[in-house]
């Protein structure tokens, strides 16, 4: 048990803001083994995710007076809430990738703009329009049920923080190994601790079913896969592999097509 709450607060303390610090992190410690194997529980960090900015985002939806910009507010401030939470950790890789792939079709100079701190025009715009499609979705969803939409924008924080798993899992790791965040990852990632972050994924989507049945969870993570699916065939083809930037870009993906997957397959009634 405490080695399992070790690697949590380890994976916590990599992806998001939660102050994992002096005596506790004196505690849980760091090392690549460590953090290889917190890979287990990253489905688990959007356990966390997902009831704070689901929190945030039912407050507004509460609070709020009926009218139509209700839902607007509501998604821009549980958007809000989620950079705020994670230090736009993931936002800030799929703007570093999409400068990369965008800015050379060359693959070592790719890579070198990936490295670079300062966003350029592709990362830019690929980070509004993915802000503007998070708002846009979490407050069509609120507008066909409220509660039913919290309970969405929870399952994609879970869901989407297991698909970059596949990824590790299957690829090898591109780009300066020294310097990456990401490279530990890449080691082994063991299929046990793939299975441990299914099992994550598989209790959120217990819960969420129990409270809604009916709803179109299969089209939501078909969509999460899909969109996985899509990012590993791209960094096949440019990167020959994965980098940190192209695991947080397959998480802000993964977490936008299971929204649109969820609303795609709403009926008209809903």
């Amino acid at each position: 048990m405490s080695r399992f709450l070790r690697h949590y607060l380890l994976a916590l303390q990599f992806f998001t803001r939660v102050p994992v610090t002096g005596r506790l992190a004196d505690w849980v410690g760091f090392s690549p083994a460590m953090l290889r194997a917190s890979a287990a529980h990253f489905p688990g960090v959007g356990w966390l995710v997902g009831v704070v900015v689901g929190a945030v985002f039912f407050g507004l939806l509460w609070g709020l007076p009926p009218v139509a910009a209700a839902p607007w507010v509501a998604a821009v401030g549980a958007t809000v809430a989620g950079v705020c939470m994670t230090g736009a950790f993931h936002e800030d890789g799929l703007a570093d990738l999409c400068d990369g792939l965008g800015g050379s079709a060359d693959r070592a100079r790719a890579l070198e703009i990936m490295k670079d701190s300062r966003i350029g025009s592709f990362g830019a715009i690929a980070l509004v329009l993915a802000l503007l499609a998070k708002v846009a979705l979490l407050a069509l969803l609120a507008q066909t049920d409220a509660l039913r939409a919290v309970a969405v924008l929870f399952m994609a924080q879970v869901v989407s923080r297991g698909t970059p798993l596949l990824l590790i899992f299957s690829m090898a790791h591109v780009g300066d190994a020294a310097g990456s965040k990401s490279k530990p990852l890449a080691d082994s990632l063991s299929a046990g601790a793939l299975f441990a972050g299914g099992l994550w994924t598989a209790l959120a989507l217990l819960l969420v079913a129990g409270l809604y049945p009916a709803a179109p969870w299969w089209s939501g993570l078909l969509g999460a896969v899909l969109a996985a699916a899509w990012m590993r065939r791209w960094l096949m083809r440019r990167l020959q592999g994965f980098t940190g930037d192209g695991l947080g870009a397959t998480q802000q993906l993964s977490e936008l097509l299971f929204y649109l997957g969820f609303a795609l397959a709403l009926s008209p009634a809903s």
